[in-house]
This record gives structure tokens, sequence and C-alpha cells, in this order.
């Protein structure tokens, strides 16, 4: 989504941990093999190209899931013989490595229905939710101590990506349309308080207010919120004739920082 222009500028260490960092590197690199191994296939059609690689994504993602299941068996037994455990727990959760549940708040925000009559003195631009909207809003319930947060039911990790493009929202190349739907798991006093004290947040409630953009608040007895999934290989810029040098990590880049 373009920017608002003139309109605003809203703008120890036991051995089990040693085999569980093994293991969480077989994790993140499991993923890379997904087109690693037939490289030189010359599929006769595009349907079978889908099929060939459907299938290898099935049985990559049963492989993730099995060493997954294997780190979890060594976690729950590191946290009975110590802190080591409870650390590395306790470092899973906060990169959305497994799953939540809890009490929250649920955010909701949608374009304006005044988009085919615009008011006087405002442009079609000042009636669509943007992508510093959204980031606003998530940046004021991680103030607002949010636990875990998701967007369109997606878990927010350190590297997920979020942008806006057009009218759409891609979310780790998922594609949304409004109404933009956040949650976030914690105390939900706090976290409305964060919403509260965001500058950002009082810019987009000041447009709710002139031009009926949508923006709602809704408490949670509970809110359930997946891990997340897979991986992404990430590859460095290098010196021409440097070996490339890559790094796993379980999701892509959290806030993009720019309107499109």
């Amino acid at each position: 989504m373009s920017a608002r222009g003139t309109d605003a500028h809203r703008t120890g260490i036991s051995l089990g941990v040693g085999v569980v960092g093994v293991l969480a590197g077989l994790l993140f690199a499991t993923n890379a093999s997904l087109f690693a191994d037939q490289q030189g296939r010359q599929p006769t059609d595009f349907e079978d190209l889908v099929r060939s690689e459907a299938s290898r994504l099935d049985e990559t993602n049963a492989r993730y899931q099995a060493l997954d299941d294997e780190v979890n068996r060594l976690l729950a037994q590191e946290s009975e013989a110590g802190s080591a455990g409870t650390i590395t727990t306790q470092m899973r959760f906060a990169a959305g490595r497994t799953a939540a549940t809890g009490p929250g708040v649920t955010v909701s925000l949608s374009d304006s229905p005044l988009i085919h009559d615009v008011p006087e003195g405002f442009s079609a631009d000042a009636l669509l939710v943007h992508q510093q909207d959204l980031e606003g809003v998530i940046n004021a319930l991680w103030s607002g101590g949010a636990e875990a947060i998701t967007v369109q039911g997606h878990r927010l990790g350190p590297l997920t990506k979020i942008r806006c493009v057009g009218n759409v929202l891609l979310v780790d190349g998922n594609v949304y349309s409004p109404p933009y739907v956040i949650s976030a798991i914690g105390e939900s006093d706090a976290l409305r308080a964060g919403l509260d004290q965001s500058d950002a947040v009082r810019v987009y409630r000041d447009y709710v207010d002139q031009v009926s953009l949508g923006y709602s608040v809704v408490d949670e007895d509970q809110l359930e919120m997946p891990r997340i999934e897979g991986g992404l290989s990430m590859e460095y810029a290098r010196l021409p004739g440097e070996e490339p040098i890559s790094w796993q990590q379980p999701a892509s880049d959290q806030r993009d920082g720019e309107n499109s």
C-alpha cells in the first residue's frame, strides 16, 4: 500500500542439551533439502512438477515433525533435570516454536466503507488500512506485554515478514484481504493500555473518527495459537570466489518497515 502523503504521517549443561542443539539444527536445515536433490530433473509438464514437489514437501514435513517430536522429548527430560531445559523451552516459546494458549485481546482493522464516496479534503488512500497501521498495533501489543501474537491466524516469530501490497496483506507469502485480525495473548488490561499509549494507534483512531476506518478491540477468554512451522535457509552476500555462507532459521523476517 502506498504512503498517506499529505493526508497524514501515519507513519550445566548435560549431554541432552547438546543433543537438543544438534536436533534443532537439523530441524532448521530440513527445508533446505527440499529442492536440492533433484536439480537436474526436467519434468514433462507443470502438473508432473507440482505432484512431484508436493510429494517431496510431504516427506520433508514428516521428517521435520519426527525431529521436532524428538526435540520436545529431550526438552521434557532436561526440564526435569534442571534450569537448562527450562531456558531452552523459554527460548523456543519466544521464537514461536511451541503452541501458545491463554487469554488476551483481538484487534480488527478494516478499510473505510466510504471508499467509493471519499469525504472532501481526503484522498482515497486515507480510507485504507496501511502497513504502518498494522505495525503500530503489533508493536503496541508487544509493548503491552503480549506473550504471543497472530495476524490472520498466522503466528508471528522473530523473523516473520509482514508487507502490504496493493490492497492485500502478505504474511510470510500468504495473501490476506481486510478485515485484518490481530490477536495477542496476555493480560487484557495491559494490552489495551499498550494500544492506548501508542502514538501510531492514536493517529489511526483519529482516522477512524474522520473517515470511518474500522477498529475494534475485544477481550478473549481463551486464545489458541499454533507454533511456527517449517524453516528458511538464508544466504549472505559474499565476494567473488568466496564460498556461500548459509544460515537456517525457523521463520522469515518479521517486520519489513517499509510501505509498498
